[in-house]
């Protein structure tokens, strides 16, 4: 096995100090918790209603980015079409936008008024300010790193297995199941584990088009913010409880990925 190449000496500079910019906040938070009253601030009634819908919507929303994103990631990576190379620049917009901005056209959407809305309402079928709200808006903006993971995975594993396995008589939707998906399960896994964190997080689209209602549609991003007003402590240590509930959606990534290489 050869040696690696050496990174020049001066990679290692900026690679600190970008390490140190990511890690030193969350230092700073973690020495301002109040950690022999850490379990009180974080169970008390609101604050624990708040983590389990916030659990309960992410993986609503995780299951629905993969019920959907799936499909579109598949059809954005072998289409040539040019309709496609033009939607896919929207598909991937909520990147980029500002999540409140989401909210708004979530609302204007699904609202009681909204484009769509108003027919639901008409058919009795309220979505805004629901716990089905927050899934969508959670949906809305986790859904384009699903797409793009899987994206990229679909384009890099290539159509050759695929074309054999037509070539031996499979029909379509067996290759699907029994090639396509086999192959793209790191980066399905990836998606998912990525749409699952951003959900969690998920704060501007949620209060714009979901409101903050306890038990119903106040997330614990929106209990933390919530909290800062009226019990800083209560707020950091909800932080804290994210950042731990997220590292261990991360790291748990990062030990099936070890799994699947068979390192250990």
């Amino acid at each position: 096995m050869g040696q690696a190449s050496a990174l020049p000496r001066w990679v290692y500079l900026p690679a600190t100090v970008g390490a140190a910019f990511v890690v030193l906040p969350l230092a700073a938070m973690a020495a301002k918790v109040d950690w022999p009253n850490f379990w009180s601030l974080i169970s008390s009634t609101s604050s624990t209603a708040a983590l389990l819908l916030s659990l309960k919507t992410a993986f609503a929303s995780t299951m629905l980015c993969l019920i959907l994103g799936v499909p579109m990631a598949l059809v954005l990576a072998r289409s040539d079409a040019r309709p496609v190379r033009w939607l896919r620049p929207l598909i991937l917009l909520p990147l980029v936008l500002p999540p409140v901005v989401g909210g708004i056209a979530l609302l204007y959407t699904f609202g009681r008024l909204g484009l769509i809305g108003q027919y639901l309402d008409a058919a009795g079928i309220r979505i805004a300010f629901t716990t089905a709200a927050v899934v969508l808006a959670q949906t809305f903006v986790s859904l384009p790193f699903l797409v793009i993971a899987l994206e990229g995975a679909a384009r890099t594993a290539g159509r050759n297995y695929e074309v054999v396995a037509a070539t031996l008589g499979a029909r379509p939707t067996t290759v699907w199941w029994r090639v396509t998906l086999p192959l793209l399960a790191p980066g399905l896994i990836s998606g998912a584990v990525l749409a699952f964190a951003r959900a969690l997080g998920e704060f501007g689209a949620t209060l714009t088009f979901a409101g903050s209602r306890e038990g119903v549609t106040r997330t614990l991003p929106l209990e933390i913010y919530l909290q800062r007003e009226t019990d800083a402590d209560a707020a950091v240590a909800l932080s804290i409880l994210l950042v731990v509930v997220a590292a261990v959606v991360v790291l748990g990534l990062g030990a099936r990925k070890l799994g699947n290489t068979g390192v250990g």
